[in-house]
């Protein structure tokens, strides 16, 4: 009799933890970036950010409206281009996503925001740097980093003034991030009274460069700035030492990655390159951005390249929105995501302004030596 007792309890206390088990809340987050194609190192990095953000949030056993919430990552490819970016989200606003961090690239990422705001889902961008990002009046837009405004100004005012640069030239891959960002340089530049000598553009699959600097080798430069991604300025700086340009090497943070140094073949003289990245930790907040370095490295076995951080700060941004909302629901906990202030992340305190913008963003300025990045100063 005890033992079919004992059976009976076993059962029903199975059947209790398949029932609890069954009432876990699934909460699904969507992550876009290019992860094929010639930024697909950057586009890994982002997504290995994500995993790490999910897995960490699953082991803390989060509660989120007194159910145990259970994050699940549905990753997506847009190869930075932004008709796949625009499919990729549709995809993930049909899979029901709870929210977005996403996408890398500002090209991607715009267009994909309106596919986010008609659904109501709310979006956080860890990379997009374009000022028009978050003024098109959407609701669910929001981003962690600086924008180009902060960021070309700020690299076009260092040029003018802490290079001491007299004759500048500009080159822009043509996509929403690297034309924006160039045009915000050249603002700062004039602005700090220097001299643009020449602006040229190529594109983001480009790999010869020959003509364009050729033509800017006449005007000697003593400054070229690159707007655009670390793919084609490592190509670019190779074929500037061909040519004998020996002009420093500005661009914003698509090129401050750790894989320009192999990208460029060895052709880097020690300090020639300086770019900057949007966020960027001083002081105590130094020591996060460390250990989340470390982890990251132990994890997974590679070195952060630029967003990984970024990324594990939204995803969980916006899985702390959730809780204070006690709601997964994108209707409930998109008004608590807005009012986010004083949250501390491994890339330091993030507060949105009305715009979804992150607020006093800060920026680090970065340069090569020995193959290996240095920062120069964080500037806010």
């Amino acid at each position: 009799m005890q033992i079919k007792l004992n059976i009976v309890v076993g059962a029903v206390a199975a059947l209790l933890s398949g029932a609890a088990m069954s009432q876990d809340l699934v909460v699904k987050i969507g992550h876009v970036a290019p992860t094929s194609g010639a930024i697909a190192h950057l586009g890994k990095d982002n997504e290995l950010g994500a995993r790490l953000a999910i897995e960490d949030l699953n082991a803390k056993g989060v509660m989120i409206g007194g159910k145990k919430a259970k994050f699940e990552l549905l990753a997506e490819d847009d190869a930075g281009d932004p008709k796949q970016g625009t499919a990729a989200a549709q995809k993930l606003v049909d899979s029901k996503v709870n929210g977005v961090v996403g996408h890398l690239n500002s090209g991607t990422s715009i267009p994909a925001s309106k596919v986010y705001s008609d659904a109501g889902i709310p979006q956080i961008s860890p990379s997009a740097t374009n000022p028009k990002f978050t003024r098109n009046g959407y609701k669910t837009t929001f981003r962690v980093v600086a924008d180009d405004v902060h960021l070309g100004g700020t690299l076009g005012r260092y040029a003018a003034k802490d290079l001491k640069g007299k004759s500048i030239a500009v080159i822009d891959d043509r996509t929403a991030y690297g034309q924006g960002v160039a045009d915000e340089f050249e603002k700062g530049v004039k602005g700090a009274g220097g001299k643009i000598v020449g602006r040229e553009f190529t594109n983001d699959k480009a790999t010869d460069f020959t003509a364009i600097l050729t033509s800017l080798k006449g005007k000697k430069p003593d400054v070229v700035f690159f707007g655009g991604m670390d793919a084609v300025a490592g190509p670019m700086l190779r074929q500037m030492k061909q040519l004998g340009i020996e002009a420093k090497f500005m661009g914003g943070d698509g090129i401050c990655s750790g894989e320009l140094p192999k990208l460029a073949a060895g052709t880097m003289a020690d300090g020639q390159v300086v770019c900057a990245e949007a966020g960027g930790v001083e002081g105590e907040a130094k020591k996060s951005m460390d250990d989340f370095k470390a982890k990251f490295k132990a994890k997974f076995n590679v070195d952060v390249q630029i967003y990984a951080p970024y990324v594990y700060d939204a995803v969980n941004v916006m899985a702390a929105a959730m809780v204070k909302a006690g709601s997964a629901d994108p209707a409930k906990y998109l008004p608590v995501l807005a009012k986010t202030a004083g949250y501390k992340g491994v890339t330091g305190t993030i507060a949105f302004d009305e715009k979804g913008d992150i607020k006093n963003g800060a920026l680090t300025l970065f340069t090569y030596k020995g193959g290996a990045r240095e920062q120069i100063a964080v500037v806010r």
